[in-house]
C-alpha cells in the first residue's frame, strides 16, 4: 500500500547508515538490522507536514524526560535513569541520539568488561576492606573519645 510512497528519509540519514555500514569499527556496526534514522510508523514518515510534528513532539517529550532527570540529580531519585530514558525516547527519531546511545551503551559494556576483570576485582575489594578498616578505626576513636549516647538522652 505504501509502496510507492516516499519514507521521508533525507538524504543525509541514508548517508549515515551507508557509511556506518562500510565502515568497519565498532561503532559502525549496525545492531540486528537497526539502522540510524527515523523509527516513526511509515504512514507519518510518508507526509512531511506529519512528520515534522511527530517530531517536535517527540523532541518536546524527550526534553521534557531530561529535564525531570536533571531536576532528579540533587533530589532523591533515579535522575540518570530518567535522562538515559529520554535520550532513548530521542532515539526513536533523531540520528544524533541514536550515535550517543550507541557510544554509552559500548561504554557501559566495557566498563563491565573491566569490571569483571580479577585483577579488577581483586584490587576493589582491596581498596573497599581498606576504607572499611579506616571508617571503622575513625568510629572506634570516636566513640571512644566522645562515648555514645542516644540522641534523645543528651544533656543540654
Amino acid at each position: 500500500m505504501f509502496s510507492g510512497m516516499n519514507t521521508g528519509s533525507s538524504e543525509r540519514d541514508e548517508t549515515v547508515t551507508a557509511d556506518a555500514q562500510s565502515d568497519g569499527n565498532q561503532q559502525g556496526e549496525t545492531q540486528a538490522g537497526q539502522g540510524l534514522g527515523s523509527k516513526a510508523p511509515e504512514f507519518i514518515k510518508a507526509r512531511r507536514a506529519l512528520h515534522l510534528s511527530w517530531q517536535v513532539g517527540i523532541f518536546v517529550i524527550g526534553l521534557a524526560v531530561v529535564v525531570v532527570g536533571i531536576i532528579m540529580l540533587p533530589l532523591p531519585g533515579p535522575g540518570w535513569v530518567v535522562i538515559f530514558g529520554g535520550m532513548a525516547i530521542w532515539a526513536t527519531e533523531f540520528v544524533w541520539a541514536q550515535l550517543v546511545m550507541r557510544w554509552t551503551k559500548r561504554k557501559l559494556s566495557e566498563a563491565a568488561q573491566r569490571a569483571l576483570d580479577p585483577k579488577v576485582r581483586r584490587r576493589n575489594i582491596i581498596l573497599t576492606s581498606i576504607g572499611l578498616v579506616i571508617v571503622g578505626v575513625l568510629l572506634g576513636i570516636y566513640l571512644w573519645k566522645f562515648g555514645f549516647t542516644m540522641p534523645w538522652k543528651i544533656d543540654e
